[in-house]
């Protein structure tokens, strides 16, 4: 990847961005895809949030806490906001937001129901691109929902395109682009082709509205729209005056984003022009419906076109704060120029040696990362007070009641823009990896914010997400700290050392959270519940064990031996200019080395989570009366010690010599640790003199290896499996109180609706875990060398390097995304379209999580979040070569 010192005008604006000097990253896609069905939006006084606030509702009722829209923009506060409606003349109402099935509604949960991509951007937004599929028939709403709801978990999921609405390519190709002329001056271009056999009308209705936040408590002031000659024009006491500029013959319609109250509520309006205006007045012929007077808090150009056959239309408009004589003078000129910035900002940023299809995943998997930013708005004190509760008095019935100091209100990243429109802590830490390729100024402000103290608990928990602030999430913050710290470094000859040390102290404040209340027994062996992974168990974590007692988690466990070690790291590179930071370090090695000890040998029975015969970790399950048993299913619950693995250059032994003799004093004290050091190996020179930290020695490391890559069991043909494939024939049981639970392998959706909605998968193929396997090969071969192999795959008679199995992992899990020889792209699965039609082939969804046998992929259908990581494992192995990972590690960055 290119030095982001090189010069280009997108890096220019990036610059000027960074350092405070013109606001480049004030408008961008901040406008929510889904904002109804949200935690925020709920007022229930059983928390049913997908019941309280319905797609059917939206349209017509105003939002409390923010707003959504197709292919949308608004300012970093969401104040204004601009997005696109349709109508195709038979639709039963005004397109004006992505439709999906509700958590009930779907087979598998909630799922958009929609046709749309993401293309393109550049990190300031200077540059977007957005499609949108839109049919030519009446939108299937009820035949989605029916279907759906009617099929089974063991049955596919109902999908726009298998309705038969766009047969005969009867839908319109509805591109959007953004480019900016300036930080405060937005180009829209909206290009409609019809890809179909018959000429065929389409009305666009490019919308401007801001969001409501007058009627509220302690509400503002109201801000206005209104028809200013051919533009209409925004004031608003913070923001200024903007205009929308449009052109053409066309008419413009008013009303205000108010609720409905007849429509929702059945009580009487506070004003005659509500917010379904303009779908009443379009669809349904309602001339009253709109502001005569053309004056509201919601406007839409209204432009009726009839596009031909084969053929497209164009609709232009521009919001700015200044008052150009010519407002389409340059237009062109300027629209050009920033698509063209882009093509050289990620010629800058892609390495050599990528394919051309390679290269359009990592572009589109960054434009999804880029779009999927959104303004995220909620006070959970005013929240719960709305709810009547006392924000002081912690409920347990009132979801988050204990989290009232909470305030969020900044642009973040989502997981996805539509079914996942919160921030998720660990998923977040993942997006920054992606992030930080093309924009780290803004990877590291997301891992800054969950650590400020209108986040992070007082206690020094980091929030999850809405559902749930207090649930819990794999302690992986520390590890994405690291990592873009480095990334800067190594990039730009510059350590941001403000940044590392501020994130240390709060992170140590978690780490703190974490030994105090998620170590039941004392004994360094953790549980956690959730952690990401509960969905490949035999019991729900986050719930009440049916046997009593509670899981001693083997990935708990290690993923605090991976927190400890991230954390050392970061203390060694603090303290090589302040040697405060050496005691932090002696700490937390100590601290790794407990759970080391605990990993490999614990109880009075001395039973551990690593199980001999099998050659592989798994919970434990520990019974009132003082027993204990594994629960002995093979999944990335017993990988995740592997991840647990760091590197330090021989540098800091030298430079810290008190550290290592430190170190060795504490070994040699402890009988127990020096045990598990002598006979695991774990902490020892290597190669280069590299001390690994691992919790375990060669022997398990090939053991566990040997089952992580047999196509049998983990190493599928895009990547690591969740769930052994040795569990299809050989299924777990488990029986408590008569009652039989049980695991075996499914490579896609799970039968179980143990864990509810969307959260039930057995078996498939997930980024950011298989990326943690990467890192940890990766520091195995820094360790080891060359003279480490493996056979990948297990029982292939081939031998490979750590270095060429991480390699093997990262090509396959690429490989979900690019076209066969056929044209066929495995993420699409059984979508013929997709590879065939010119017009579908190259474009790219990045799901949630793939099939574990066929890579077809599965879940929410845009979550370009963690799948992000797609732009990395498509790139990484072009920029680090064989010795390049071990050499970042043999001096300090700073």
């Amino acid at each position: 990847m290119a030095d982001s010192g090189t010069t280009g005008a997108e890096r220019q604006r990036l610059a000027e961005a960074d350092a405070s000097r013109a606001p480049w990253r004030r408008w961008g896609p901040y406008l929510s895809e889904r904002q109804w069905g949200t935690v925020r939006e709920d007022y229930s006084p059983g928390g049913d949030a997908w019941s309280y606030f319905t797609h059917e509702q939206a349209r017509s009722r105003a939002y409390r806490w923010g707003e959504d829209g197709i292919a949308g923009v608004s300012d970093d506060k969401q104040r204004l906001c601009f997005a696109l409606a349709l109508w195709n003349g038979r639709d039963p109402i005004l397109k004006e937001r992505l439709f999906g099935l509700t958590n009930t509604e779907g087979n598998h949960g909630e799922d958009v129901k929609e046709c749309y991509f993401y293309l393109d951007s550049t990190p300031t937004h200077s540059y977007m691109k957005y499609l949108y599929k839109y049919p030519q028939a009446a939108f299937p709403y009820g035949d989605l929902v029916d279907t759906n709801r009617s099929r089974g978990r063991r049955d596919y999921e109902y999908e726009l395109l298998d309705t038969g609405v766009f047969d005969e390519d009867r839908y319109f190709d509805v591109f959007v682009e953004y480019a900016k002329a300036g930080p405060e001056d937005l180009l829209i271009e909206i290009t409609a082709h019809n890809r179909g056999p018959d000429d065929a009308p389409l009305h666009l209705l490019p919308t401007l509205w801001f969001r409501h936040t007058w009627s509220w408590a302690g509400g503002t002031a109201v801000p206005s729209l209104g028809l200013d000659g051919s533009a209409i024009r925004a004031e608003h006491a913070e923001l200024g005056t903007r205009r929308l500029y449009f052109s053409g013959e066309t008419d413009t319609l008013f009303t205000e984003n108010d609720t409905n109250n007849e429509r929702v509520f059945g009580s009487p309006n506070t004003t005659p022009y509500v917010k379904d205006g303009i779908d009443r007045r379009v669809v349904h012929g309602e001339t009253d419906a709109v502001n005569p007077a053309r004056t509201g808090t919601k406007a839409a150009v209204h432009h009726v076109l009839t596009v031909p056959a084969g053929g497209s239309a164009t609709v232009r408009l521009r919001l700015t704060d200044a008052q150009p004589a010519d407002p389409w003078g340059e237009f062109d000129a300027i629209m050009d120029a920033r698509r063209t910035e882009a093509d050289e900002f990620y010629e800058d940023v892609l390495p050599d040696g990528p394919s051309e299809d390679e290269r359009r995943v990592v572009r589109q998997a960054l434009a999804g990362m880029l779009w999927s930013k959104q303004y995220y708005y909620l006070d959970v004190e005013r929240w719960l007070a709305e709810h009547g509760v006392d924000p002081l008095g912690a409920d347990p019935r009132v979801r988050n009641s204990a989290w009232y100091h909470m305030v969020n209100d900044e642009v973040m990243s989502m997981p996805d823009a539509w079914e996942y429109p919160w921030f998720a802590a660990w998923d977040l830490a993942f997006h920054t990896i992606a992030l930080s390729m093309v924009d780290i100024g803004f990877a590291k402000s997301q891992l800054d914010l969950l650590l400020r103290r209108l986040y992070l608990h007082p206690n020094g928990q980091i929030p999850a997400y809405e559902w749930n602030f207090g649930d819990v999430n794999p302690p992986v913050h520390a590890w994405a700290v690291l990592f873009v710290y480095e990334l800067e470094k190594h990039r730009t000859g510059k350590a941001d050392r403000a940044f590392l040390e501020n994130a240390f102290h709060k992170l140590m404040k978690n780490f703190s959270w974490w030994l105090n209340r998620k170590d039941v027994d004392g004994n360094n062996v953790f549980q956690g519940g959730f952690l990401g992974l509960d969905n490949i168990g035999v019991f729900d974590r986050s719930a009440p064990l049916p046997t009593g007692g509670h899981l001693d988690q083997a990935d708990g466990t290690a993923w605090m031996a991976l927190y400890c070690q991230n954390l050392l790291e970061i203390a060694i590179e603090l303290a090589d200019e302040n040697p405060v930071y050496i005691e932090q370090a002696q700490t937390l090695f100590e601290h790794f080395a407990w759970i080391a000890v605990a990993t490999n040998r614990m109880g009075k029975d001395n039973e551990s989570l690593w199980d001999e015969e099998d050659g592989f970790f798994y919970d434990v399950l520990r019974l009132p009366d003082g027993t204990a048993t594994r629960l002995k299913v093979r999944s990335l619950v017993g990988l995740i010690p592997l991840a647990a693995t760091s590197v330090v250059g021989a540098w800091a032994g030298r430079r810290f010599p008190e550290l290592a003799a430190g170190a060795q004093e504490f070994i040699e004290r402890h009988p127990a640790v020096a045990a598990i050091v002598s006979a695991q190996k774990s902490i020892g020179p290597g190669e280069g003199g590299r001390v690994l930290f691992a919790l375990f020695g060669e022997d398990r490391l090939r053991r566990v290896l040997a089952r992580m890559l047999d196509e049998d069991e983990f190493l599928g043909p895009h990547g690591i499996r969740s769930l052994s494939k040795h569990h299809a024939e050989h299924p777990f049981t488990f029986e408590v109180h008569g009652e039989t639970y049980g695991v075996g392998y499914l490579p896609a959706e799970s039968d179980s609706g143990m864990f509810g909605g969307n959260s039930n998968w057995r078996g498939p193929v997930w980024f950011p875990v298989n990326m943690l396997l990467i890192r940890a090969l990766l520091n195995l071969y820094a360790y080891h060398g060359d003279g480490f192999t493996v056979e990948c795959p297990t029982g292939s008679g081939k031998h490979l390097t750590l270095y060429e199995v991480a390699r093997e992992i990262s090509d396959r899990l690429t490989s979900t995304f690019l076209q066969g020889p056929d044209g066929h792209r495995p993420v699409h699965g059984a979508q013929a379209k997709y590879a065939k039609d010119p017009h579908w082939k190259n474009l790219i969804l990045f799901y949630e999580y793939f099939h574990g046998d066929n890579g077809a992929g599965l879940g929410a259908s845009h979550q370009t979040g963690w799948t992000g990581l797609a732009a990395v494992t498509a790139t990484l192995f072009h920029v680090v070569g064989v010795g390049d990972w071990g050499t970042l590690r043999e001096e300090p960055l700073s």
